[in-house]
Parts: C-alpha cells; sequence; structure tokens
C-alpha cells in the first residue's frame, strides 16, 4: 500500500497525527513543501508513514488540507461520483422534502464529506457556491455528474471574493449561457422570488424552509416582527400561511427589501416593510407601548471568522435583548444564528444572559436547526451551524 500509493500523488506529511475533523491547519503540515503545487489534489501521511486519505492542498489557506477520503481510498472521479450519488440520495430519502419545496440543498459541504463545495437546487437551476480553490479542476465533473441525477439544466457557480482572497485565487462568477437571472419556487405552497444575480446565496435560504413553516402555526391572531427579514422569508410564509393580526419586517438592505416586497405580492398578503438599522429602530419603538406577540430574529453571520467571535457575540447579545423588551408576556421569541464559530450551548448562555438582563423569564420550548438536507459532521462541529431557539417569554 504504502510506496506505491504515495509516489503517484504528491504527499503532505503531518507533524502529528490529527483529529477526524476534515479540516487541517498550516501548523499542523512539515515545512517541507517548497516542490508542491499551490493547490490541488495530494495524499495526507502520519507521522509514522500511515496514509490518513486524500485531500485539497492550499499553500495558501490557514486551511491547508480539506480531507476528501481516509485511508487507502482515493479521490478520483468514481469517487466524486459515488459521494454525488450519496448526497442525491439521502435528499430524495428525506419524506416530504422533494414534493414539498422547488428549492432544497443537494450538497452541504463537510456534511456531505465534499469539503468546500456547496450546491443548493432551485426548480432546474443548480446554485453553486466554492469554498475551496481545490473545486476548481473539478467544477465541470460536479455539474456534469448532478445535472445528469437531478435532471437540472442550468447553473450558477461563484467563488466570493473574501474566500478567494483566502483561497490565493481569482473571485469566479459563471453560469451557463441560458441561465436564467430570476425565477419564481414554490415551498410548502408559497410563492418565492429567487434572485440568482444579485444578493447573498440568492437571497433565498434554503435552512430555514422547515423554521418557516413551523413558524405559521405559531401566529394566527397574533402581531409578529421579523427582524433582519432580508427577502421576507419569516414574514412572507407568516402572511401567507399563519392568519396573524398583523406582520411588520425591518432590513437595512434596500434591494433586499424590494425581493420581499415582491414575495408579499406574489402571495397577495399585507407586511409592513420597514428600511432601517434593527438595533435603532428596535430601541426606538422600546420607549413607546407598542409590543409583539411573536418576534423573529434571524440575522446575518455576525461571527464570520474568528478574529469576529468578541464583536459578534456582542451583536447577538444586544439583538436579543431588545428583541425580549418588544415582547408581549407569554409572547414567543424565535431567534437564530447562522455563525458556524459559534457553538449551540454558547448561543443558548448568550440569549439567557440577554434575558436575565432585562428581567424576564423565558423558557425554550423548541431547538431547532436546518431542515434534514443540510447534514451535520459529527467529527465537524462548524456543520451544526444554524441555531434556532423557539422561547416563550414573560
Amino acid at each position: 500500500m504504502s510506496d506505491t500509493r504515495t509516489t503517484e500523488r504528491p504527499v503532505v506529511d503531518l507533524t502529528i497525527h490529527p483529529s477526524p475533523h476534515p479540516f487541517v491547519r498550516k501548523g499542523l503540515v512539515r515545512s517541507r513543501t517548497a516542490s508542491l503545487p499551490a493547490h490541488g489534489v495530494v495524499t495526507v501521511r502520519a507521522p509514522g508513514g500511515e496514509i490518513l486519505g486524500d485531500a485539497f492542498w492550499n499553500a495558501t489557506s490557514d486551511i491547508a488540507l480539506r480531507r476528501l477520503t481516509t485511508g487507502d481510498v482515493r479521490f478520483d472521479r468514481d469517487h466524486l461520483a459515488a459521494s454525488l450519488d450519496r448526497a442525491v440520495s439521502l435528499r430524495r430519502g428525506v419524506p416530504g422534502l422533494v414534493e414539498g419545496s422547488e428549492a432544497w440543498r443537494v450538497v452541504h459541504a463537510e456534511g456531505d464529506e465534499l469539503s468546500g463545495l456547496v450546491v443548493d437546487r432551485y426548480r432546474d437551476v443548480l446554485a453553486v457556491e466554492l469554498f475551496s480553490a481545490g473545486w476548481l479542476p473539478w467544477i465541470d465533473e460536479v455539474l456534469a455528474l448532478l445535472h445528469d441525477r437531478l435532471g437540472t439544466a442550468h447553473h450558477r457557480v461563484s467563488l466570493d471574493p473574501r474566500i478567494a482572497r483566502l483561497e490565493g485565487v481569482r473571485p469566479l462568477r459563471m453560469r451557463s449561457p441560458d441561465c436564467p437571472a430570476q425565477l419564481r419556487v414554490r415551498e410548502h405552497g408559497v410563492r418565492w422570488q429567487v434572485d440568482l444575480e444579485a444578493g447573498h446565496k440568492t437571497g433565498f435560504f434554503c435552512d430555514q424552509r422547515d423554521n418557516r413553516r413551523e413558524l405559521a402555526a405559531w401566529c394566527a391572531g397574533k402581531e409578529v416582527l421579523d427582524v433582519c427579514t432580508y427577502t421576507g422569508g419569516f414574514a412572507v410564509t407568516a402572511a401567507a400561511a399563519g392568519d396573524p393580526a398583523g406582520v411588520t419586517a425591518i432590513d437595512l438592505d434596500e434591494v433586499a427589501l424590494a425581493t420581499a416586497k415582491k414575495n408579499a405580492n406574489l402571495n397577495q398578503v399585507r407586511v409592513g416593510f420597514v428600511h432601517a438599522d434593527a438595533f435603532d429602530w428596535m430601541r426606538q419603538v422600546e420607549q413607546g407601548e407598542r409590543r409583539f406577540d411573536v418576534l423573529v430574529l434571524d440575522p446575518p453571520k455576525f461571527i464570520p471568522t474568528r478574529s469576529d467571535v468578541e464583536k459578534g457575540r456582542g451583536k447577538y447579545h444586544d439583538l436579543n435583548r431588545l428583541a425580549v423588551k418588544l415582547l408581549s408576556p407569554g409572547g414567543l421569541l424565535v431567534t437564530c444564528s447562522c455563525s458556524g464559530l459559534l457553538a449551540r450551548d454558547d448561543f443558548t448562555d448568550l440569549v439567557r444572559t440577554a434575558a436575565r438582563k432585562e428581567g424576564r423569564r423565558a423558557r425554550i420550548v423548541r431547538s431547532t436547526g436546518p431542515g434534514p438536507d443540510h447534514p451535520v459532521h459529527l467529527e465537524c462541529p462548524e456543520t451544526d451551524y444554524l441555531k434556532t431557539l423557539w422561547m416563550r417569554v414573560w
């Protein structure tokens, strides 16, 4: 196994035997890497000579290795095809997923053992996000395999400027020649406008699909506030499927709010959209008597990198303090964090502290995350990125 296997592909030696986590940081790599290409597929070897598997190597990134296989298993076209088959089969095996929505996640990076590759399906379009330069030589193969298995016809691929800078490559935006710039999808009977050319990740987040549907069941006759609504996910679902007394939705992004209004019109529902900074608006409203029965906090990722941890924790704490002030006694707070670098228990502690400081009593009635099309890798806590706490507050 040893000699033949390692001569076929560049080898990266490690200073210690790593954890099973799919990421290997640069500090664990031995310095003898000058002969390696800037990035590509390599074989990873432990200090004692044990072959640990294949990985994407990147000489620039702090995540020097993204592990793709274990042991003597090669990462090649056959392995890629088998991994994609497994990912598609997992989604088709989720009860009601394919029938209930025209938008769902096909590949969830490390959750599907395809580190750095994220693919969402919107009807017959695949929206692909790359978080590793290692996928650049493989993207045509990925698209061909997925289109064949899913019957999709179009695609859009992106590697955003921040990730490109970390990976040491140029940003990428490409799409098939006839790929529509916009399309409409249905999710549990609610219609949505999806913009494939603008907005953050199309502006329509598949990970909140089940939480949106669940929220509607709590809204009958209630006054609902959706903070950081973006393109109206929770607000429009509540208005369309929840029979609320009223819905108010806030966001600072004018372009996103314009799409949110289109989504409300598509479903012929009334939502009071407010263009404002969430923190400032909530502080202002708190001075008056207006209160809400159901309040959703779904902010952007406050902790995108490790250097943002303390600042981001402060934002989550402050936002939740403002939220509990605006809830009627016995009201429902649905508070979310999509920061993978913030553990679920830490997020719960932040919310607990926020409620305590405002003298409010809170009880968790549900704790959820994304739908089952976003599987969590047990050795990669970052894949458990979306935390959603459902709390009754007195």
